[in-house]
């Protein structure tokens, strides 16, 4: 393995720390999927990264527990950590592009910025973003329009310890979920679906009464660094239509 620059030992030791982490991510899942590490090959074992880059041992585990996550290593008890065998998926859960979804309507697309906020994750950040305490966030909320009239709410959390540039980002010509595809690829995935019944500012931002069907889109979204965003789509019920390809089991 070649030999890692570290950060300058003036900069303050939380951003050393921070640094280092994502260069030790990078460098390993750029190991394993070049494949220059192949299905099966012994990860090194946490006393010899530490050693090699000169970190703690806290740190390479912190490493390696996101590698696991982002499903390119497997961790074995008393054996260590492997690169794992990518997972082949029966099914395959497409959310279409919001602007696509709209012109396919022949309707007119356009969409508004309506709240932007940096700050240090709170309880329900953490636990929706799958971020530690004292972690930065940026929430926003964005509503996408079909021939100016609400179509879609989008409610969006990004990790900005993984996607730093999002802090600066400008969103008025291009939404968050596009700047994100574009800038920050990602190694997994969850959705989840519910039917829910619009609050008040729900039906206010979507206009439409109170109580009304709604369909909610839930994601989160990994790279090897870490967590990359958590994003709420919510659509009046007769809005929207999910689309699922099926193949069989070899």
């Amino acid at each position: 393995m070649s030999a890692v620059d570290l950060s300058p030992m003036d900069a303050p030791l939380e951003a050393r720390e921070s640094t280092l982490h994502q260069r030790i991510v990078v460098d390993i899942e750029g190991k394993i999927v070049s494949g220059e590490w192949p299905v099966g090959h012994r990860i090194p074992f946490e006393v010899d990264l530490a050693k090699h880059y000169g970190c703690s041992r806290m740190t390479v585990n912190k490493v390696l527990t996101q590698l696991a996550r982002a499903g390119l290593i497997d961790r074995v008890k008393k054996s260590g950590s492997f690169v794992s065998q990518p997972q082949a998926h029966s099914a395959v859960l497409e959310i279409n592009d919001i602007r696509k979804e709209v012109e396919s309507l022949k309707l007119a697309y356009s969409f508004a910025l309506t709240r932007r906020v940096r700050r240090k994750a709170t309880g329900a950040d953490r636990v929706l973003l799958d971020v530690p305490a004292g972690a930065s966030v940026l929430a926003l909320t964005c509503l996408h329009l079909a021939s100016n009239k609400p179509f879609c709410l989008e409610e969006r959390l990004i990790s900005l310890d993984t996607v730093p540039g999002a802090a600066t980002a400008n969103f008025d010509t291009i939404t968050p979920g596009q700047w994100l595809l574009r800038e920050v690829p990602w190694s997994s995935a969850e959705h989840r679906i519910s039917a829910v019944a619009s609050d008040a500012e729900t039906s206010k931002a979507l206009a439409v009464p109170a109580n009304t069907a709604c369909l909610v889109i839930e994601r989160r979204t990994w790279s090897g660094a870490g967590p990359v965003t958590q994003v709420r789509f919510t659509y009046p019920g007769d809005r929207h239509a999910l689309v699922a390809t099926f193949t069989p089991a070899s």
